[in-house]
């Protein structure tokens, strides 16, 4: 009977083993086995593996039509249908690549990127800028520790690989701010007049930016405002030098907020502190507001405004150059006011944004001199214009790295001007059409497309801007970039005093760029080159007989120039325990017959080699955040040109002795760790140039030559202090979460 037993069960046995069909194949990617494949007869529990060599084998004793899966997080599913019968399965699968918005590789030759976005390069957020040293809290002064930007302090502006203040275009929300900076007398740069807190983000290109943006030679910053806050609040700032207060109101359901600000400013008190390099017989003052709202509709649309305005006044005295009498004197009084109202929806698979833009701007210049204690009558330059932005963006998502998008924008300008003999009225509407494409071909491989057309009425002329770039996935960390692009300008205003036949100005950017990103850390080796044609030349006119001010005057497109360099970004967030550190360093070769120039000359205001360090230490215990750093910038080259028969000449010229600055800042926190506080506050002590260098930013010539004075800063070392105050939102994480 057992007998009987053992065989019925081995035959049982036999007959089941009989019965497996063995299922075998390999997985392949680009012709080569991957592992870690899934491979699954679906609604069963058979499957396998693949292998290092691809390789997968399994067996099931299933039979019919089946579907064989084939998943990995990195790879596109595959579905094979198979038949299973009593003979072995062979099946072999090429499976192709997972595109999504994470892992592929972005574009990033000349960018770097400061957002809410998940695909940032490199970040250089508000947190960043407020408590980076030296910067004053300023977007654009942190900006100048970034490779790529020149250190000029004796004007305003993003100087940008070898380019000119006003080559570089500031945007919000897509939107161009015309006048970002505050009027001021020649000799002192104008600052910010945007709060960095209004803006969650940037996006910095010192070359080849989109196709979206035009009317800038040399490079772009694209702001982007923030949207709903997370709760109420209430903001107070107090310091020696101004006074400032804002709230922001959210609606109980969240989907609307407003909120205003307004501030004061006066450098009086300081004046009598320090000892100032700057007569001010004027001290710089000021007063400010702003006023925002933003809805957010049931469709899921959303509305933003931000208005502001702003006056500021000073006067400065200066020794005179000149026998005739002893001081020249200056006087500025300045307006401004900015509107933006933008507004984003989603239609299915397309995404419209359109923002306008509206600003007035009025700087009123009164120029005399003083001899025995008396002064002069006073001559007035009196500037204003009003200035129109307009822009329409329609973008569709292709799949989820690839999108195709397109618009028009209007940019319209209206300017008076009148000094002595010179009474200027220029108009000009520019009109421009773009589109552009993100091609995604795989994670390891992108491309951006676009191309942009203009026209401006006053020039009566058209262009057509061609723009490239591609990006490619070296390996795991690395990535390199190559961009390409055609940029036109129109020639400055201020320079347009004559009825000239004047085109558009032009420049060509190529740039490579090797980058490798890891958690806390990155780096960016990147090379440029950029050619400049047509740029204008400009000559010396005496606008009155009685005035000793000179206007520069456009007279034609002749100029050109070219720059071309290499720059280093480092910035390590992870080897030092709460400790954030970046090194930038660039080289500079650049050259330019542009302007008054007689021949082509290196620029005077690019620096062959400039090098910066940035370092923040928070100490939790202390609660206190440290803040530290230094550029230096090789010495500037320097000129006294003048116009004579009609002719522009070198009398005077020279190099500028090299830029050293050291910076310090210190925050306390002192709510830190408490629960339940209701006011959270910060104190800031800020110390400009530590060290009391004397840094030359220039010099200014007699009428004659024979005589010189330096342009130096306002003030060699400054020294800040301030308190902050917020009730209602609790903002000493952040500082913590980003080492303030």
């Amino acid at each position: 009977m057992k007998t009987k037993l053992l065989f019925l069960l081995s035959f049982f046995l036999f007959a089941l083993s009989f019965s497996q069909t063995k299922i075998t194949g390999k997985v392949t990617f680009k012709n080569k086995g991957i592992s870690g494949i899934n491979v699954t007869l679906k609604d069963t529990y058979d499957g396998a593996t693949t292998d290092s060599d691809g390789n997968f084998s399994f067996e099931t004793s299933e039979k019919g039509n089946y579907i064989l899966t084939f998943v990995h997080p990195k790879y596109n599913e595959i579905q094979k249908p198979i038949l299973i019968e009593d003979k072995d399965v062979s099946v072999n699968v090429e499976l192709k690549e997972q595109i999504n918005e994470i892992d592929a590789v972005v574009i990033s030759a000349g960018s770097i990127e400061a957002s809410d976005r998940k695909r940032a390069t490199a970040l250089l957020t508000p947190i960043d800028i407020y408590t980076t040293a030296g910067a004053d809290g300023q977007i654009s002064s942190a900006l100048t520790y970034l490779p790529g930007v020149q250190k000029v302090g004796e004007t305003e502006g993003l100087f940008v690989r070898g380019g000119t203040g006003t080559e570089t275009k500031i945007f919000m929300d897509g939107s161009l701010i015309n006048n970002y900076f505050s009027s001021s007398v020649p000799g002192i740069a104008g600052r910010d007049r945007f709060n960095t807190s209004l803006f969650k983000g940037n996006i910095f290109s010192s070359g080849g930016y989109s196709a979206l943006y035009g009317q800038a030679l040399s490079g772009a910053l694209m702001l982007e405002s923030v949207d709903l806050p997370d709760q109420s609040s209430y903001d107070f700032g107090v310091s020696p030098i101004f006074l400032s207060g804002s709230f922001q109101k959210l609606g109980e359901n969240k989907n609307h907020s407003y909120g205003a600000s307004l501030g004061y400013s006066n450098l009086g008190l300081m004046q009598d502190v320090f000892n100032f390099n700057t007569d001010f017989i004027d001290a710089p003052r000021g007063f400010n507001g702003d006023a925002n709202f933003r809805i957010k509709t049931k469709s899921g649309g959303f509305f933003k405004y931000y208005g502001m305005f702003d006056t500021n006044k000073m006067g400065v005295k200066t020794e005179s150059l000149e026998p005739g009498y002893d001081f020249a004197l200056v006087r500025l009084k300045g307006e401004n006011t900015y509107h933006n109202l933008s507004f984003k929806q989603k239609f299915g698979k397309y995404l419209f944004n359109t923002s306008a833009s509206y600003s007035y701007n009025q700087s009123d210049l009164n120029f005399s001199t003083e001899t025995n204690q008396t002064e002069s009558e006073k001559t007035e330059l009196l500037n204003d214009g009003n200035y129109i932005n307009f822009k329409a963006v329609l973008d569709r998502k292709i799949n989820k790295i690839s999108a195709l998008r397109g618009g028009f924008e209007l940019n319209y300008a209206n300017e008076k001007l009148n000094f002595g003999e010179v009474n200027k009225n220029y108009r000009d509407l520019i009109s421009s059409g773009f589109v552009e494409t993100d091609l995604g071909f795989s994670n390891h491989l992108s491309a951006k497309i676009g191309v942009r057309a203009e026209n401006s009425s006053y020039l009566n002329k058209n262009n057509i801007a061609p723009r490239f770039a591609l990006a490619y996935r070296l390996a795991k960390d690395w990535t390199t970039s190559f961009a390409y692009g055609l940029f036109f300008q129109n020639p400055e205003s201020k320079y347009i005093n004559s009825s000239a036949d004047l085109g558009f100005q032009k420049s060509q950017h190529y740039i490579f760029q090797i980058q490798r990103s890891t958690e806390g850390r990155s780096l960016r080796f990147e090379a440029f080159y950029k050619k400049y044609d047509e740029l204008i030349k400009t000559q010396n006119i005496v606008p009155n007989s009685n005035q000793n001010q000179q206007v520069q005057t456009a007279f034609n497109n002749s100029g050109n120039g070219f720059a071309k360099g290499l720059e280093v970004f480092w910035r390590d967030k992870k080897t030092f325990e709460n400790i954030d550190y970046w090194i930038s360093y660039s080289f500079l070769d650049s050259k330019r017959d542009f302007l008054n120039y007689p021949v082509s000359l290196k620029p005077n205001f690019a620096a062959e080699h400039t090098l910066s360090v940035v370092a923040k230490r928070f100490i939790p215990e202390w609660k206190t955040g440290v803040n530290l750093s230094y550029t230096y910038a090789k010495g500037r080259p320097y000129y006294d040109i003048v116009t004579q028969n009609d002719v522009n000449i070198i009398r005077n010229e020279g190099k500028l002795k090299d830029y050293n600055a050291l910076n310090l800042s210190f925050n306390y926190l002192p709510n830190l760790g408490k629960k339940d506080s209701k006011a959270f506050t910060i104190f800031v002590l800020s110390i400009s140039n530590v060290l009391g260098t004397k840094n030359v930013y220039g010099y200014n010539f007699s009428q004659n030559g024979n005589r010189s004075s330096a342009v130096v800063p306002p003030v060699n070392t400054f020294v800040f202090v301030g308190m902050f105050i917020s009730f209602g939102v609790d903002k000493t994480q952040d500082a913590i979460n980003n080492n303030l």
